[in-house]
């Protein structure tokens, strides 16, 4: 139980919700049932709204006191964000995560939900529903890969190595103009740099050891937020670029995710010069 939100219960509800809302709708969508919201490539679908819908009525019946802050919600009520910052107890969804992949039948998507006391985020998950699994975590409990069987295994943060040798995602479509050819021109120090449009799937590589790095610079709360505790209780070092911890309130200032503090320090002098 984490501030009276018990997270195996909502760890099913996205599970359900999924079943029930997006995978049947995976690669069934009609063409009315997809419709780009700030440009071309950011898209919603009705799985996304329905899944949140789902999300959201559960959640309000289960935890009364909590408040729901969803992409989708938000989308249509922005005031919700400056909520998240006061709430004493706040449920934080991503309905689909990589909805570009989903809406051009990539099987790459998650969902994500994350939940904040006290101005904190104290548990993070992550469901995979072409694997049927969650990679998830709550605060000082490590990180874990569970499924429904009831298996579970413990997730480490790969070992560190040299610059060159990094392997990693970068998000790059977001960075300051002026910078971006910079930044771009910087991840050629590293071994391999890569960007699967789905911040579900890049926490779980990194948590699970299978990368170096993550960097990305638009900080949305429900696409960081869960991933960003996962990695630190796989033991992890998460930063937002000038340094400081991550909060829940965060909408800008970049963060950057290594296996520990010295390979930060030298991704963000060598990399990310912002």
């Amino acid at each position: 139980m984490t501030a009276t939100v018990n997270v195996t219960v909502l760890a099913d509800l996205l599970r359900r919700a999924a079943k029930a809302e997006i995978l049947p709708r995976f690669r069934r969508l009609g063409q009315d049932e997809v419709r780009a919201k700030s440009e071309a490539t950011d898209l919603v679908t009705e799985a996304d709204e329905q899944a949140e819908r789902m999300i959201k009525a559960e959640a309000e019946r289960l935890w009364p006191g909590a408040l729901f802050v969803g992409e989708e919600s938000v989308a249509a009520e922005p005031d919700l964000l400056g909520r998240l910052a006061d709430a004493d107890l706040a449920i934080v969804v991503d309905p689909v995560d990589g909805t570009f992949n989903f809406a051009a039948g990539i099987p790459a998507f998650g969902v994500m939900a994350s939940v904040i006391s006290g101005g904190e985020t104290v548990a993070g998950i992550i469901y995979d529903p072409m694997g049927d699994d969650w990679v998830m975590a709550e605060k000082g409990g490590g990180a874990w890969l569970r499924r429904p069987d009831g298996e579970a295994r413990r997730l480490r943060a790969a070992e560190p190595v040299a610059l060159d040798q990094m392997v990693g995602m970068a998000s790059t479509g977001y960075l300051p103009q002026e910078k971006r050819a910079e930044i771009l021109g910087n991840l050629a120090k590293v071994r391999f740099l890569t960007n699967y449009r789905c911040a579900a799937h890049e926490y779980r590589t990194l948590a699970g050891g299978h990368v170096h790095y993550l960097m990305y610079n638009k900080l949305m709360p429900w696409d960081h937020l869960a991933g960003t505790l996962i990695s630190q209780e796989a033991g992890a070092h998460a930063a937002r670029f000038d340094g400081s911890p991550y909060l829940p309130h965060h909408l800008d200032g970049g963060l950057l995710v290594a296996p520990d503090e010295a390979s930060w320090e030298v991704l963000r002098r060598e990399v990310v010069t912002i």
